[in-house]
């Protein structure tokens, strides 16, 4: 290959890296305007997250995870309830939303230091899940408390977490398996 087409090929990576963080970042947006009525009612988001992070690996898919963060921070409705700006994450769940930046991190911290395989991958998830619920229910009674009073952990993992630790994990799992079907065609 000559250099001429070495350059070629790296641009054209590059570009299609940007097309997919592109796609990802839109799709966690429109898997954050889906809303399943249970109880508590809940999005796909994680669900979005979890399949760009398989699907595009560490790297990528935390660029598109904080390509949606920061879209949502300036305004575009891409939150849930079509919702943005920095008053959603400055808000008290906001932390949660920010907490998908640790998934990412962790997943990457697990792509360089254990192997790829699928068990792995689900473990860093699992893992990056529970730091993003941490890191939300920190950030929401900080917030709470600000601005309504004191409240005790248990009552706030019982309102932001218990609820949604089980449709999470489905939607993880559902993950896993949209990803690993797809993985081929994008290769």
């Amino acid at each position: 290959m000559s250099n001429a087409e070495v350059v070629k090929t790296r641009e054209n990576s590059k570009v299609l890296d940007m097309v997919y963080i592109a796609i990802s970042a839109a799709l966690i947006a429109i898997c954050s305007w889906i809303s399943i009525p249970t109880a508590v009612p809940f999005t796909l988001q994680t669900f979005a997250v979890f399949f760009v992070l398989l699907l595009l690996g560490g790297e990528r898919g935390t660029i598109a995870t904080l390509v949606y963060v920061l879209l949502g921070a300036v305004g575009v409705p891409v939150f849930a309830g079509f919702s943005g700006g920095i008053g959603i994450l400055l808000g008290s769940t906001g932390g949660y939303i920010i907490g998908f930046l640790f998934v990412g991190l962790i997943y990457i911290l697990f792509e360089k230091f254990f192997k790829k395989n699928i068990v792995m991958k689900i473990v860093a998830l699992v893992l990056g899940l529970a730091v993003c619920y941490a890191f939300g229910t920190a950030w929401f009674m900080h917030v709470y408390i600000k601005s309504s009073g004191e409240v005790g952990l248990l009552t706030v993992l019982g309102w932001c977490v218990f609820p949604f630790i089980i449709p999470d994990l489905i939607k993880m799992a559902l993950a896993v398996v949209v990803a690993k079907r797809i993985e081929p065609v994008i290769k």
